[in-house]
């Protein structure tokens, strides 16, 4: 018996790092996914990785057409939603000084405004019960130079997810959101050098960056009955970090 035995998820932006990780063990633990990725060639790729029990479904989810072919992709199946999981993201680092009006439109247009037009189109096809998990980030909550932009963009999603609890408790649809720490991710590993690894290492208390098969399971918690009574919070899965910033 797998904790997601019949559920069907969707789960955007996930053709690489922790929501293809997240996407594997859902189809693991007895799910049908349903994922998305810009790219036809590196969504292809992960629909075989995948393996069985998928669907990839190609678009951006800061594009509302996109977003309307994904579901209608999900209607036409003759599937309803379970869980989903607003993956997709983008981060675009620069200081108040240097940040122009074109990165500060491209993260919000995804991080903020995508994320909630991919939970507004969901619920349609919601079933009641389910569990919504949005990607956060713990730079939401810390003021590193050059974060702020994606840093507002992504606490953005706390509030969302607290407001959305209540006007969806008639529902009883739980809404979360999963804020890793530093993880070791394809996009992160062409950025970080060695050096810059260990510097953010030191910062952390169990000494090492995050896998992204470790984001999967908490992924995994959030979206089961093991969190049927956890609804509304942020949680922080960064290996101590946020308690070591003092």
């Amino acid at each position: 018996m797998g904790k997601l035995d019949g559920k069907v998820a969707v789960i955007t932006g996930a053709t690489s790092g922790m929501a293809l990780a997240t996407a594997k063990l859902f189809v693991q633990e007895g799910a049908y996914v349903f994922i998305t990725g810009r790219r036809q060639d590196v969504l292809d790729a992960a629909v075989k990785e995948i393996g069985a029990n998928v669907t990839g479904v190609r678009g951006d989810a800061s594009n509302l057409d996109d977003l309307d072919h994904l579901y209608e992709t999900v209607r036409k199946s003759g599937k309803r939603i379970d869980i989903l999981f607003a993956s997709a993201g983008t981060g675009q680092f620069a200081s108040i000084m240097d940040v122009t009006p074109e990165q500060f439109d491209t993260t919000f247009n995804l991080n903020a405004r995508g994320t909630l037009f991919t939970v507004q189109k969901a619920l349609p096809l919601f079933n009641d019960g389910g569990a919504i998990i949005l990607n956060g980030t713990i730079a939401a909550s810390q003021g590193h130079p050059a974060f702020g932009v994606y840093g507002g963009s992504k606490a953005a999603l706390r509030i969302f997810a607290q407001t959305w609890v209540n006007e969806l408790k008639d529902r009883k649809i739980r809404v979360n959101v999963l804020s890793p720490g530093m993880t070791d991710t394809p996009a992160i590993a062409t950025v970080l050098t060695p050096n810059m690894k260990a510097q953010f290492e030191q910062k952390i208390p169990r000494g090492e960056i995050g896998k992204s098969e470790e984001i999967a399971t908490t992924a995994l918690f959030l979206a089961s009955s093991d969190s049927s009574y956890v609804n509304g919070v942020e949680l922080y899965v960064d290996g101590g970090t946020m308690a070591a910033r003092y």
